[in-house]
């Protein structure tokens, strides 16, 4: 069995008050990474990814599909070649699979390629319940048989097309569904399914490898299983979610950056949202510019009254966002209410915020209301989850003084390389221990 990655404790120090100036290009989706690695086990011929973010996630995902029988290697810096020609399944290490989520993406090509997986619990950002259920629904109706007692055990005797209806539309869910069908017999209408970016790439690399899917971006799609799927070529495009960082970064230090590559076709919601704070960007062809001196001045509803920002299913404003705009509304002039639906235990590092002086009433586990502008002081702090590290790194470098983040290889479970990219930019970040050359 494969050692599981290293669990590395990793401390970021920031010197807060550092105006960014220059051109920063977002990394490969992770989202969308980890489903397409999975996926590359489909085909017995070789996938070539690149633009992958090269991240805790996906390193540990890459070592998951090796104990399968995968080949994977990278040949570039953000460039991953994968060879599925002996897939076995095999039993999969629970302390690497209880690193991330995303290991039940591993079940749909499993499944097609194997007939049979035994999968421990996945594991992921503590932030609240992130159930599977909706999983289990679409891959039974797709023809799978799954017990799910102190593992999660997956066979089938063939996949076979089917109309199904989600019950939510779950991201991980409807990417392992979009593996199960391009691979079954017969057609498959996923309906009430998830249409993010991600997914839409997942969709668009399936093609590549010889799939036929309709409905991409909708929430009803269609594919016709059954065809031949072969090796294939395939660009990452950019983290919408890194980029909606970017953009509240550049604003609370009140600096110009531009984000090159944006992908701002997917930036509707978060841009409008962001206008609400009092924040515009601009759009430069692919690129997005944020300006300096920004009015910072939340937008009332009409007749006065406190905006709300909230979290909904794409093409809505997305809920990994919601940690950015938080810390973002500390730094503006108003009052505005931030509702997050799906994770009842996301608002809760909030506290630390707070500490550092922030004006932020916890409504419930859902909803909290932000005053601003407030001065926010150093601080020694411990990141919780992915965005929340992201959060407070942005809270740390418009921070009056030093701070401290404890527990920072969560940030760089979805960050890449990102104490050095914002160094580059004019941030004073020291990273502790200093990362292998």
């Amino acid at each position: 069995m494969a050692q599981p990655v290293a669990a590395e404790r990793i401390q970021y120090v920031i010197e807060g008050g550092a105006r960014l100036s220059g051109v920063i290009e977002p990394s490969g989706n992770k989202n969308a990474a980890l489903p397409i690695v999975a996926a590359a086990l489909l085909t017995p011929e070789r996938v070539e990814l690149s633009n992958v973010p090269r991240i805790r996630d996906v390193e540990a995902l890459v070592q998951l599909i090796r104990t399968v029988g995968a080949q994977a290697e990278w040949t570039g810096r953000n460039t991953l070649t994968i060879e599925a020609r002996d897939l076995r399944p095999a039993d999969l290490d629970p302390a690497l699979c209880a690193r991330i989520r995303a290991s039940i993406l591993l079940a749909g090509p499993m499944l097609a390629r194997c007939g049979e997986l035994v999968l421990p619990p996945p594991g992921g950002d503590v932030i609240g319940r992130r159930r599977v259920d909706t999983h289990f629904l679409v891959l039974k109706q797709l023809g799978a048989e799954i017990d799910a007692s102190d593992v999660y055990r997956f066979r089938t005797s063939g996949l076979s097309g089917a109309d199904v209806f989600f019950d939510e539309p779950s991201v991980t869910a409807t990417e392992n569904a979009l593996c199960a069908a391009v691979a079954a017999t017969a057609t498959t209408v996923l309906r009430n399914c998830a249409s993010e970016p991600h997914v839409q790439d997942l969709a668009r690399f399936l093609i590549a490898m010889g799939a036929e899917i309709e409905g991409i971006g909708t929430n009803t799609m269609v594919i016709h299983g059954g065809r031949p799927l072969s090796g294939a070529r395939h660009r990452i495009g950019p983290d919408h979610i890194e980029v909606g960082s970017l953009i509240g970064l550049a604003a609370v230090t009140k600096s110009e950056i531009t984000i090159r590559n944006a992908g701002v076709e997917h930036l509707r919601s978060t841009l409008m949202n962001f206008e609400r704070l009092g924040i515009r960007c601009r759009v430069e062809g692919d690129d997005l510019v944020v300006p300096a001196g920004q009015t910072m001045k939340v937008e009332p509803d009409f007749g006065g009254h406190v905006p709300k920002i909230e979290d909904q299913p794409w093409p809505a404003f997305p809920a990994d966002t919601m940690s950015i705009a938080i810390v973002t509304a500390t730094q503006c002039d108003g009052m505005v209410l931030l509702f997050e639906k799906m994770f009842e235990s996301r608002m809760f590092f909030v506290d630390k915020l707070i500490g550092m002086g922030a004006r932020i009433v916890l409504c419930d586990p859902h909803r909290v209301v932000v005053a601003g502008p407030a001065t926010l002081r150093g601080s020694r702090l411990e990141s919780p989850d992915i965005r929340a590290g992201m959060a407070m790194l942005i809270a740390a470098m418009c921070a009056e003084g030093t701070s401290v983040i404890e527990n920072a290889q969560q940030i760089e479970r979805g960050y890449e390389r990102i104490d050095e990219r914002l160094n580059a930019l004019g941030a004073r970040i020291t990273r502790n221990p200093p990362r292998a050359t």
